[in-house]
């Protein structure tokens, strides 16, 4: 049985840029999901939203996007500008744990209301042209809401569910209840994703062993942390360097992100953010991140990259 590999969308970090960049250096992944397009109380999307979503900028990536909505006349809208955009699948957010979000009844906010997530799909599917998935967690508080979510999911043709074995509360810590995922595989008839945790190939083959009917794996922070990681997971040989391969990859992230964002402090802004999950595929992961962010201009964080590439080994 082949395994499918999807990258997670991850807010401020998977954009287009960080996608193309990823599928030109790296292997395995047969998906890549764009973080969330919301709608405005206005039901606009942001430019940034649009653009990010546009196929010219996602040119041999196979992108799905992310839906997020609590009512039916976000969904079709939403749906209906992706179907416009050239798509056929599109991916409903009820996972997203941020307090942010889940205090307006969105993302994994929406999972205590059962009876709405039907009225949504009632009245949005039968209006909807393109494939739907699902992304959720157990539930916002309780990880037994997801026991009153499956039945009703089971009533509609949904593509594929993908479960993140946490509640919202949780964020991404403590405990990640494996038992009750595997509880969910025998209530649904839909294909079920696995999410969550997923660091190394250990782990993944931990979880292989143990559900072997599920052949969907999405992978967020782990695969940014090392993005060879779903190569190895599909067995495929890494015939180069892997730490040169890595500075090709960031050298050119670095120029993408030069080109659009304004100016160096942006630019270090949000290298610091991906330098979060990159130092731990380094020795010395701590140190490794301590110098890309004490680094106050580009001159500075070029040497702290060339510093971490050049003294550190790579240990993923």
């Amino acid at each position: 049985m082949s395994q499918e590999i999807l990258l997670a969308p991850i807010q401020g970090v998977t954009d287009s840029i960080f996608r193309n960049t990823f599928q030109k250096y790296f292997g395995g992944v047969d998906y890549l999901y764009s973080p969330y397009l919301r709608l405005d109380k206005d039901m606009q999307l942001k430019n940034s939203k649009i653009k990010d979503v546009l196929k010219e900028n996602n040119e041999g990536v196979n992108l799905i996007p992310q839906i997020m909505t609590n009512n039916s006349e976000g969904f079709i809208f939403l749906s209906k500008f992706l179907s416009e955009q050239g798509y056929d699948h599109i991916n409903w957010n009820l996972g997203c744990p941020f307090p942010m979000v889940t205090n307006k009844q969105l993302g994994s906010g929406l999972l205590p209301y059962p009876e709405r997530i039907n009225e949504i799909l009632e009245e949005s599917l039968s209006k909807n042209s393109v494939k739907v998935s699902i992304k959720m967690r157990l539930g916002l508080e309780d990880d037994m809401e997801i026991f009153k979510i499956l039945p009703i999911l089971n009533k509609y043709p949904i593509s594929e569910i993908i479960i993140h074995p946490r509640t919202g509360k949780q964020m991404y810590k403590g405990h990640i209840n494996t038992d009750i995922f595997g509880e969910c595989l025998s209530l649904t008839d839909h294909k079920i994703c696995y999410n969550g945790d997923i660091n190394n190939l250990d782990r993944y083959d931990l979880l292989k062993t143990r559900f072997n009917s599920v052949d969907s794996w999405m992978l967020g922070r782990g695969l940014v942390s090392n993005p060879f990681l779903a190569a190895q997971i599909k067995g495929e040989e890494i015939q180069e360097n892997k730490i040169e391969v890595f500075k090709k990859f960031h050298n050119e992230l670095v120029q993408q992100y030069l080109n659009k964002l304004s100016g160096p402090s942006h630019l270090l802004s949000k290298m610091r953010v991906y330098w979060e999950y990159f130092a731990l595929s380094f020795s010395n992961s701590h140190k490794v991140y301590k110098r890309v962010k004490k680094a106050t201009s580009i001159e500075k964080y070029n040497i702290a990259v060339e510093q971490n590439c050049n003294q550190e080994s790579w240990i993923a």
